[in-house]
């Protein structure tokens, strides 16, 4: 019978089906962070359980390590210290791979899971972390775990799971000039709601996702959690081969033509049969900004905040006026009138080189003309470097950005540094939850594009305008 991507890897993970309906299948890799990954090690080592597979597991600093310059093993997050000894130590008595610190690969998990080549097509991947679905991307079929789950896929590299649903979002023509992969899942999820993907693996599929560059994939499945997928993934192709070529952890010579045959194998056969398919006309969609406090309350950059009252459900009636108040916004506003207190970029979403150099683009020669906050944060110390070999860190600083080492940042408050009560961030980030980015801060979320556009003029902007302009 013809068969979905999705599919494919899954029976080639499968070990057994279950008596209660779910399966029992094998993990290729398992991906720490500095504040789940001691813990989760700790926990083993009390139960003297040990790490069955050691050389297919990873651990990074990311999630609490401050960004600042010359950071050390500094972090503003409480017991941020305590967190970072735990993990330096349990993955070295483990004999896992970390990423310190001060490690040239150092970055966030997503990010440098990619980068690195550890994950790679066709592989089941997994992490403490929502955001891992970054890693579909690359034709991997990867997802966020909880603690306990980790313990497990350490302990026997398997997981328990139940078999989600099938989505298809085929995405038709190209985008216009100016417009991101951001823009299109921004758009998607305002379009069909943050429910849209429930329960499903999505893959993103269609003439309009081949066009798109391996980064730009994978801002799309990383925030496939957002439409509350399962996953997201896309088949592998010849740019995800280009993309792979090289890799530290890539496979080499006679292996890597093995892996080839393998993943040219990984697409949907014709005749496959999804439970639900979506369809976007990529030429349709303008830049996208949040307005509210979910990703789904978003809107066109020419568009105007909607009006609750409209709204015949009395459910979603509130949860507008609730986003309305907490937002400090009107209805009837447009989005664009919207002045900003501070300007964020990076992120597992949007802190690529391919992100940072769109930026660059709108700020070069260009500076802040208001006293807004801004702050970039390179997805990785590889990207950093690359950055700064281009000249881009300079575009940024001498445009009024702080520059910074990698790291998740302020993506979320839980690093300990955050923005202040009621400061409205224009950011590249994935959530605009209440106090997401610090204690009553209010987050529109946007494309590294908009976000720079609008650190220039201290309004929510349309980039396009700001590259008339030059």
């Amino acid at each position: 019978m013809p068969k979905t991507l999705f599919e494919k890897i899954w029976n080639d993970h499968l070990i057994a089906e279950l008596d209660d309906g779910a399966c029992l299948l094998h993990v290729d890799r398992v991906f720490l962070h500095e504040r789940t990954g001691g813990i989760a090690l700790s926990s083993m080592e009390a139960e003297q359980r040990q790490v069955r597979n050691p050389g297919h597991v990873f651990c990074t600093m990311d999630h609490i390590i401050d960004t600042f310059p010359g950071r050390g093993d500094a972090t503003m997050a409480p017991g941020g210290r305590q967190f970072i000894t735990s993990a330096r130590q349990a993955t070295r008595r483990a004999g896992i791979t970390l990423f310190d610190v001060n490690d040239p690969r150092q970055g966030i998990s997503h990010v440098i899971s990619a980068e690195l080549g550890v994950t790679l097509p066709g592989l089941t991947v997994v992490c403490p972390d929502s955001h891992t679905c970054t890693l579909g991307a690359l034709g991997a079929l990867a997802w966020g775990i909880g603690s306990s789950e980790c313990e497990h896929a350490l302990t026997t590299e398997t997981l328990r799971l139940v078999k989600p649903k099938q989505m298809a979002v085929r995405l038709q023509g190209g985008l216009a000039a100016g417009v991101t992969a951001k823009d299109v899942i921004l758009h998607l999820t305002g379009k069909y709601s943050a429910s849209g993907g429930s329960g499903c693996a999505i893959e993103f599929c269609g003439e309009g996702t081949r066009r798109l560059p391996v980064e730009a994939r994978m801002t799309l499945c990383n925030m496939a959690v957002e439409f509350s997928a399962f996953t997201g993934i896309i088949a592998p192709d010849d740019e995800t081969l280009k993309y792979i070529s090289g890799r530290p952890y890539a496979p080499e010579g006679g292996e890597w033509d093995k892996a080839v045959e393998y993943w040219r194998r990984l697409h949907t056969d014709a005749g496959a049969k999804y439970d639900k398919e979506l369809h976007l006309d990529l030429a349709e969609i303008e830049p996208t900004v949040t307005w509210g406090t979910s990703p789904q309350h978003a809107i066109g950059i020419s568009g105007m905040i909607p009006d609750p009252d409209k709204e015949s459900n009395k459910g979603t009636r509130q949860a507008m006026q609730r986003a309305m108040d907490y937002m400090g916004l009107t209805a009837g506003t447009a989005i664009n009138t919207i002045p900003i207190d501070a300007a964020f970029i990076g992120s597992c979403t949007n802190s690529r080189l391919s992100d940072l150099r769109d930026a660059a683009r709108i700020l070069k020669g260009n500076k802040i003309t208001r006293r807004i906050k801004a702050i970039c944060v390179p997805g990785s110390s590889r990207i950093k470097r690359e950055a700064e070999q281009e000249g881009i860190d300079r575009i940024f600083t001498e445009a009024g950005f702080e520059w910074r080492e990698s790291g998740c940042s302020m993506c979320f408050y839980a690093g300990g540094e955050g923005f202040a009560e009621r400061e409205r961030i224009i950011s590249s980030t994935n959530r605009n939850f209440e106090g997401r980015q610090g204690q009553g801060a209010r987050s529109h979320l946007a494309s590294p594009a908009t976000v720079a556009a609008s650190a220039l003029t201290g309004f929510i902007t349309d980039a396009r305008n700001m590259a008339i302009q030059q």
